[in-house]
């Protein structure tokens, strides 16, 4: 069982307790992104327990209405153990997910994954007609050029700044440096995307540049945060009638992602801290 002080993060250790939250975001306007916590598997049979977990909340959510799509990371359903094994694993989840009319996303880990990951994207976001997204971090030096390769792709793209400590050979390291290459390809985005433009993002700064861009450009585009952060902001842009869609983890490997979260930010921090003192 989930304590209180991480339930803020993570939706409960059960699909069910997750399709009970997006429920929830649902009445108030706000989609949702499920995400079983799970990641850099060795071998093909520990990412096969992942992935079937996966194919089991797929079958459910066909018989409901709700608003969600999942998302899944490369290290989760089998690139550690090989390219073919990822490749084959995130087949299945896309083929399943669009038999039950259910949009898939693909996670973005360490720049040593970029390449397989984005050509597994642009296979399966062509065959299925676009109901695929890919995840792209701004501080990598090389996004502008993935960009430029995936406008042509159907299927969305989700703009973050980046989260991995890579090395200085192949992403930007200064903060402000990182916000520059977001706004540029928040630029680029704008100018060359018909649509399908996610901005994955707490920045107010980040989300309101957006908001301009959209509105210069004529372009529709998705807010996308991360379950407990700024959560109020989330039903104020659902409400002012932008989409906004929470990433949603859930799964019984909670611990590591909820220590994730409150070294991030400082009111994540201060969060926990009221949550156990007296």
């Amino acid at each position: 069982m989930i304590p209180p002080i991480a339930s803020r993060f993570v939706a409960g250790e059960s699909a069910s307790e997750a399709l009970d939250h997006v429920s929830d975001l649902n009445q108030g306007g706000i989609g949702g992104i499920l995400n079983l916590l799970g990641e850099h598997y060795e071998t093909r049979e520990a990412a096969e327990e992942d992935v079937k977990q996966y194919l089991a909340v797929l079958a459910e959510l066909e018989a409901t209405d709700l608003i969600t799509s999942v998302s899944v990371k490369p290290s989760q359903i089998g690139i550690d153990a090989g390219e073919d094994v990822f490749v084959e694993n995130l087949g299945r989840i896309i083929e399943a997910a669009n038999d039950s009319d259910v949009f898939v996303w693909v996670d973005m880990e360490d720049h040593t994954t970029t390449d397989v990951t984005l050509d597994a994207f642009s296979r399966f976001a062509s065959r299925y007609g676009g109901d695929v997204g890919l995840c792209v971090q701004a501080n990598l030096k090389r996004t502008s050029s993935d960009l430029e390769r995936l406008a042509d792709v159907p299927g969305k793209v989700r703009l973050v700044k980046g989260a991995y400590d890579e090395p200085e050979t192949v992403a930007y390291q200064e903060k402000e440096r990182v916000n520059q290459a977001y706004r540029e390809n928040l630029e680029y985005m704008f100018q060359t995307f018909d649509s399908g433009i996610a901005v994955g993002s707490h920045d107010p700064a980040m989300i309101d540049y957006a908001k301009a861009l959209g509105e210069a450009h004529q372009t529709e585009f998705e807010v996308q945060m991360l379950m407990g952060v700024r959560t109020d902001a989330q039903y104020e842009l659902a409400k002012a009638g932008y989409e906004v869609n929470q990433y949603i983890p859930y799964g019984d490997r909670w611990l590591s992602y909820f220590y994730r979260r409150i070294r991030e930010r400082k009111e994540n921090l201060l969060f926990a801290a009221r949550a156990i003192l007296p």
